[in-house]
């Protein structure tokens, strides 16, 4: 064999043998470069070895990154919910209102009591004070608005006469009710002499009944 023979083998033999590293660089780095075993063979600059056949749609990140396509940044994560805060305490309820306080009530009030004389007399005898004491004391409860006192006498003596002591003797009783703190407005005197007996004038019993001087209390209580 001559040598042109030979040297035409050698070559065919290492170009065989290096499109075999070139595929196989190909298959083991990724397409369009040069490169064995996963590493990228690279010029003394620091770049990549393109293959004959490297077209931009094959660069990689690590020799070509300008070229790859940027990812996406990752969406930011959710924003972490908003927990509303709870609602205030229902306020509580206020206290009942108090009862009304009842409403007081008047009633009114009539009392009665008398008081007898001697004979021809307009001076208060010692039971008859001891009645209208206890007609004042009972006065203290009543809103008080009128006492009426009327004279009367038996019939012994002229109708005149006994007009006039029977006067005297009403008069005696609101002059000791006013000294018991009583004010002298509110009492009313009348004398009806011998016209409104309670007994027969004809008895010394009955003339006695009639000498006296009734009292009547006119009032409003409050209950």
């Amino acid at each position: 064999m001559n040598k042109t023979a030979k040297l035409f083998g050698l070559v065919l033999g290492s170009a065989l043998a290096l499109g075999m590293v070139a595929n196989s660089a190909v298959a083991q780095v990724g397409e369009g470069y040069w490169g064995s075993s996963g590493i990228y063979v690279k010029n003394a600059t620091g770049l990549c070895w393109h293959a004959g056949y490297w077209t931009p749609a094959m660069a990689t990140e690590e020799c070509d990154p300008d070229l790859v396509p940027k990812k996406p940044a990752p969406p930011p994560p959710p924003p972490a919910p908003v927990v509303a805060p709870p609602p205030p305490p229902a306020p509580a309820p206020p206290p009942p209102p108090p009862p009304p306080a009842p409403k007081p009530v008047s009633e009114k009030v009539s009392m009665a009591a008398d008081a007898h004389f001697d004979f021809d007399k307009s001076v208060l005898k010692p039971e008859g004070k001891a009645k209208l004491d206890d007609l004042v004391g009972k006065l203290k409860a009543v809103n008080l608005e009128v006492i009426i006192a009327i004279g009367h006498t038996d019939s012994i003596g002229s109708d005149a006469y006994n007009r006039k002591l029977s006067m005297r003797r009403a008069d005696a009783v609101k002059a000791y009710m006013v000294s018991k703190g009583i004010e002298a407005n509110r009492i009313y005197t009348e004398g009806k002499g011998e016209s409104q007996p309670i007994a027969d004038n004809k008895t010394k019993e009955g003339r006695a009944k009639n000498r006296r001087v009734e009292i009547e209390v006119v009032g409003s209580r409050t209950r």
